[in-house]
């Protein structure tokens, strides 16, 4: 079955953008995914999803970057997108400038293991279930976002390499660190952890983004597996 030729109607419930955004949040939908929701309706051969798919291929080079440049006009020149619809991306596109403008200056930058436990450590540090969260980082190691990649329970927490990686390139991430809380106070790593982090640093080495740590977050007290030389 071809995927890109079905209507939004037809896609399981869980794969419709806007019902996987309901359940799955905003960092779990593809660009196109994202782009159907603000064109709400696509064309009688595509879908909404089909339809931004058709106009990312066509932006390879240099990527969703270039819809910054892109004005309303140019966009409704496209099939399927007519001026309501570039109007909306256009805006849509205004407000992420202008976040990024906002977080820009604020944004932390982590120069050491301790750096990055004291940005996370009041997030996790009363959680009484594990929290795994990547620290997406720029070239200047400012810190891009912090996005949850799961949420375990008492004492484990499932992960796989393809969620920690799928936001880096999301993100645009040269680099991550990875966070997780120990709900038990102690951050001695586990055999677990060990053997994840190895896993986690070889994906990163094919795919040429940096795991340059893993802190582990206890009741006042961390463990970073690059001060230890696990890493």
């Amino acid at each position: 079955m071809n995927m890109d030729k079905l209507t939004i109607k037809e896609l399981p419930e869980d794969e419709r953008p806007r019902e996987k955004l309901l359940a799955k949040g905003s960092q779990s939908l593809s660009n196109a995914e994202l782009i159907a929701i603000l064109l709400r309706t696509g064309t009688r051969r595509d879908s909404a999803v089909g339809v931004a798919q058709r106009l990312l291929k066509k932006y390879e080079e240099p990527g969703i970057a270039a819809f910054a440049g892109l004005t309303p006009h140019e966009l409704s020149q496209e099939s399927g997108i007519g001026p309501a619809k570039a109007v909306t991306i256009a805006a849509a596109i205004e407000l992420g400038k202008r976040l990024h403008d906002l977080a820009a200056a604020e944004r932390p930058i982590i120069r050491s293991p301790q750096d990055a436990a004291y940005l996370m450590m009041p997030r996790l540090r009363f959680e009484t279930k594990e929290q795994f969260i990547a620290l997406m980082l720029s070239t200047k190691n400012h810190v891009l976002a912090t996005p949850v990649i799961s949420l375990g329970t008492l004492n484990a927490s499932i992960v796989h390499p393809r969620e920690v990686f799928r936001q880096a390139i999301n993100y645009s991430a040269a680099a991550v660190i990875l966070v997780h809380n120990h709900p038990s106070g102690d951050p001695s790593p586990s055999k677990e952890d060990i053997d994840l982090t190895a896993r986690m640093v070889d994906a990163g080495k094919i795919l040429g983004i940096s795991i340059l740590d893993h802190v582990i977050i206890g009741d006042k007290r961390y463990v970073s597996l690059k001060e230890k030389g696990i890493i």
